[in-house]
């Protein structure tokens, strides 16, 4: 059988992985604005990395996994962990400051700054299909943001810095998958981000303990981070970023109709035509992104 024939395999894979990570994100989303009234966002990191050491190793334990944690390329899991610890902060924040549809409308430019960064991370060369694809997704973002004194807001503008940690954490992934295993990923995940979020959540010199009420949509957010990278860094180890990442935008009319039913935030059709300039713009570098 031939390479052709075979390599729709491992996309189709890594399309239902994401599959999980969609589900999993907008979950991680509506926990965190339930607890945003009690915890801020590095008391939120904080306790979802501590919970997250125990579920990586629970669940290492039961796979028989454990062995395949090491402490190799040390340096490459740092710098993966600060940008995606610095992203989701500012997602965090952002899920309370702004529409959902907007914040997630916003997110999907990852692929975007996965090609512009792609050659610093990933020594891959920007195609001219990918400068285009750039460039109509910038526009994208123009139409969903429509920046002005009056709507440029701070959940905003935290959203478009998140992606841009994202698109940062999800390259050091894909280097990281060369030669790491998806449970070495996750476990220096947790343990660097619950190192991160002490520091962060503590520098005030006090931490807020969650509610009863609160405990478990914190571990909702716990486990659905977990599994959403789980499924997010196996995705990768199948195919590219600049494939993967696309698959996301199903997210959108998901949450979009999430946030008009639980949190009466009304359908923008200035968010929808925007992000399906940027789901264009991602379509031409999926099909003809190697030219």
């Amino acid at each position: 059988m031939t390479a052709a024939a075979t390599a729709p395999v491992p996309l189709l894979r890594a399309g239902l992985w994401m599959t999980g990570a969609i589900v999993s994100f907008t979950s991680m989303a509506l926990a965190g604005r339930a607890v945003s009234v009690e915890l801020d966002t590095f008391e939120i990191m904080l306790y979802r990395s501590l919970a997250g050491i125990l579920i990586v190793l629970a669940a290492a334990s039961a796979f028989g996994t454990r062995g395949q944690i090491r402490a190799h390329r040390m340096g490459l899991h740092g710098l993966r962990n600060v940008a995606h610890f610095s992203g989701q902060n500012l997602w965090f924040f952002a899920i309370t400051a702004a529409p959902l549809a907007q914040v997630f409308a916003l997110e999907f430019t990852q692929p975007i700054w996965a090609i512009l960064l792609a050659p610093l991370v990933l020594s891959e060369r920007i195609t001219k299909v990918g400068l285009a694809s750039a460039a109509i997704g910038f526009c994208g973002i123009l139409i969903v943001a429509r920046p002005s004194a009056e709507t440029l807001s701070p959940g905003l503008i935290a959203a478009a810095l998140a992606a841009i940690g994202f698109a940062f954490s999800a390259l050091f992934t894909r280097r990281l998958t060369r030669t790491e295993t998806v449970t070495s990923i996750l476990f220096w995940l947790t343990v660097m981000q619950a190192v991160l979020g002490l520091v962060c959540a503590g520098i005030d010199g006090a931490i807020a303990v969650p509610s009863t009420a609160a405990l478990p949509y914190v571990l909702l957010i716990s486990v659905a981070g977990l599994v959403a990278h789980f499924c997010l860094t196996t995705a990768l180890s199948l195919a590219p970023a600049s494939l993967v990442m696309p698959i996301d935008f199903a997210r959108l009319p998901l949450v979009a109709v999430i946030g008009m039913l639980v949190y009466a935030e009304p359908l923008d059709p200035f968010v929808f035509l925007g992000a399906g300039v940027i789901v264009f713009a991602n379509w031409l570098n999926l099909t003809r992104g190697r030219t």
